[in-house]
């Protein structure tokens, strides 16, 4: 994909397409023309690995009978253990990283929950290598929700490359994010200004504002604005799009949450079945509807690509509610969470980087965003240190050797590969005070260097997402918002307090103090 100045640069102009056809009109908005992102130019294959010097070892490790092993595995990892436990200990009896394990929800809803676990940062670039993995039908892990949820369309996410449609389905997610990237800056100042000068006045009647449920709103209506230029508010979904889309996640993403219900309801339903779509089918309508109304332009260039309208609608909501809004629901609370807890010293130099930067540029550009060092690196570390999607998986193409640091494991075609992100990415030999968030570890040369290993796109930050990978088509948008999220905090405020704790889908966050920018 295109590097982020490339993504928001001047804009050109759109090829003309002609409107999909519907039995009912369609409200459109006027929308900047632009072309959709260029990919990057070819480049010849690598030459091949050298042979590994390390020790050959068997995988340790096994699945245990059937059904009882992946329930028990299930257990310890929900509620004996807990997840990080669930990995470290098994890591402490085996004296490895890479080990046989089942992942959940298992029986019955996972048909197969055999997996090889990768926990370092030396093995896990092995799930992005689509030569040697496939990724069909395993965005979600070892099940998949019904395509009920997604019109009966496998949507972009669950595609492997090899698929046809899947080059059609990541060009016109391109096309979305470039062809109003003008917009994208407007538009977050607009609706995070209005976000915060609300915060404010929560905080200052009741002495806590909640951050979640005003982030939500605000990250919807910026995605709406931006992508498709109509505020929601406006239209007859009004403001219930992030009440419709939580509902929506819930229903594919429910045998892999503690919702902290009593346990044998929890792990009894939950864990066992997937929750029927025809209990979701008119939340997901009014979307569909939304999105269809307002995304005439974006429909008549999937028509060019061979999509049909119906099929490309329904990936735009995918991406748009599932990859971006949820994505930002669980990013933002983890920056201010990282971010407060830094304290005074690191809002203070924040603040003076970003006003110097945004005064020497004349506003908020994104030559401007290129000259604050400690923000960008600030983004990077938050999601190294806890990504907003913290597995990944595989399905071994061909039998193939993959590596951690002490030895080289024997992987053979068909199995399943898991790796959970938060471990690679806190690797301790390949990052220094590897569980702590140290907000200039990316600043300069060597902190550069390091950003191959932080991977939370679905491959290296410092490469690029095209039709022939796996890796985020959002990638950059999802670097800007983040920095956008800080420059508008830091530009508002010397500095902050907050309060956290814990959620299905991540962190939440009150703020309990805001204070007015003073210099």
């Amino acid at each position: 994909m295109a590097s982020l100045s490339s993504l928001f640069s001047s804009p050109s102009k759109l090829p003309a397409f002609s409107k999909p056809k519907r039995s009912h009109p369609i409200t459109t908005a006027t929308l900047s023309e632009k072309p959709y992102i260029s990919q990057p130019p070819f480049t010849a294959a690598p030459p091949p690995p050298k042979p590994s010097t390390l020790p050959i070892r068997k995988i340790p490790g096994d699945y245990g009978l059937p059904l009882i092993g992946p329930w028990k595995d299930r257990e310890d990892f929900f509620y004996n253990q807990g997840r990080d436990e669930f990995f470290k200990s098994r890591i402490k009896k085996y004296q490895s990283t890479v080990f046989r394990a089942n992942m959940p929800p298992g029986p019955f809803i996972s048909l197969n929950p055999n997996v090889v676990v990768l926990l370092d940062g030396k093995s896990f670039p092995a799930l992005f290598n689509t030569d040697k993995v496939e990724k069909k039908d395993l965005f979600t892990g070892t099940y998949m929700p019904s395509v009920d949820l997604t019109g009966g369309y496998r949507t972009l996410s669950f595609l492997d490359p090899s698929e046809p449609n899947h080059a059609k389905l990541k060009k016109l997610m391109f096309i979305m994010l470039s062809y109003r990237r003008d917009r994208v800056m407007p538009e977050f100042h607009h609706t995070y200004s209005e976000m915060f000068e609300n915060l404010e006045k929560e905080l200052a009647s009741k002495g806590k504002a909640d951050f979640g449920p005003p982030s939500d709103q605000a990250a919807f209506n910026f995605l709406a604005r931006s992508f498709f230029g109509v505020d929601p508010i406006e239209t007859k979904l009004g403001p219930d799009g992030p009440k419709l889309i939580t509902k929506w996640v819930l229903f594919q993403l429910h045998p892999l949450l503690t919702l902290s219900l009593p346990r044998p309801i929890e792990d009894g339903l939950l864990h066992n079945f997937m929750l029927p779509p025809f209990l979701i089918k008119k939340d997901y309508d009014r979307l569909y509807e939304f999105f269809y109304s307002n995304s005439a332009e974006l429909l008549g260039q999937a028509e060019k690509l061979g999509l049909s309208p119906d099929e490309a609608c329904h990936n735009l909501l995918y991406t748009t509610c599932f990859n971006s809004f949820g994505g930002m629901k669980k990013l933002f609370p983890n920056i201010l969470k990282w971010v407060g807890r830094g304290g005074t010293r690191l809002h203070t130099d924040l603040a003076r980087e970003i006003r110097a930067a945004v005064a020497s540029h004349g506003g908020v550009t994104m030559a401007a965003m290129e000259s604050m060092p400690l923000m960008k690196s600030v983004v990077y570390e938050a999601l190294r240190v806890e990504p907003p999607v913290a597995s990944q998986y595989a399905k071994a193409k061909r039998d193939f050797m993959v590596e951690s640091h002490d030895a080289a494991f024997e992987i053979k075609e068909g199995e399943m590969l898991f790796g959970f992100q938060p471990f690679a990415t806190k690797d301790p030999r390949i990052f220094n005070r590897a569980e702590e968030f140290v907000p200039a570890r990316f600043v300069g040369e060597e902190g550069e260097r390091l950003l191959k290993h932080v991977v939370w796109s679905n491959g290296p930050e410092n490469e690029h997402a095209t039709v022939n990978n796996k890796q985020c088509a959002g990638k950059d948008f999802v670097v800007l918002a983040a920095r956008l999220l800080l420059v508008e905090i830091f530009r508002r405020y010397d500095s902050f307090d907050i309060e956290v704790s814990t959620s299905p889908l991540g962190n939440s966050i009150k703020l309990t103090s805001l204070k007015r920018a003073s210099f």
